[in-house]
């Protein structure tokens, strides 16, 4: 079972507290140009195992690619995947034959894992403004690197034990 969410990263990304000798003010820098990229995260807790993608929206068109590359990416495997109730998830577009939706209650994100992953990607990149959207993708890319590469980061991150035990408890029924 997989848990899947998105979040939006921009040119510039979040702002922070800084911390300044008193009577000098902090060194901020403004931008004003609006452009995004999304991130489509899709986690498997008691592997470790991750999928991200990098689309330009949260679209019904675009979550069908994500659902799509994702669908490839486990093969005919039948998987779970645990999403939350956004519009896009919820439109009526043609899930791949082998993945099933598991929608979340409304108003309860701490219930997902994915969530995770952009709570700990969020900081790395405050105060930041990158000039483009490929710098930011190469700067999103490098960051999430160690996750594919060593799957024990993701299962620290990602496994709540009452999902790990649900999940256990699934694969050994009949």
């Amino acid at each position: 079972m997989w848990a899947f969410d998105e979040g939006r990263f921009g040119l510039r990304v979040g702002l922070r507290k800084r911390w300044c000798p008193r009577g000098v003010r902090p060194p901020w820098l403004v931008h004003d140009r609006y452009e995004w990229l999304w991130l489509y995260a899709a986690v498997e807790p008691a592997t470790g195992q991750s999928f991200f993608l990098l689309l330009p929206r949260v679209t019904k068109e675009w979550f069908a690619q994500f659902l799509a590359a994702f669908a490839q990416e486990v093969g005919g495997e039948r998987v779970g995947l645990v999403l939350d109730g956004s519009g896009a998830h919820r439109a009526d577009i043609p899930w791949p034959e082998h993945l099933v939706p598991l929608p979340l209650p409304r108003y309860s994100p701490e219930l997902n894992p994915a969530e995770q992953v952009f709570r700990v990607l969020r900081p790395k990149l405050t105060n930041r403004i990158f000039a483009t959207l490929a710098e930011l993708e190469e700067t999103l890319t490098a960051h999430l690197q160690p996750y594919w590469q060593q799957p024990a980061l993701v299962q620290r991150l990602t496994a709540y034990p009452w999902w790990t035990a649900a999940v256990n408890t699934m694969s050994q029924s009949p």
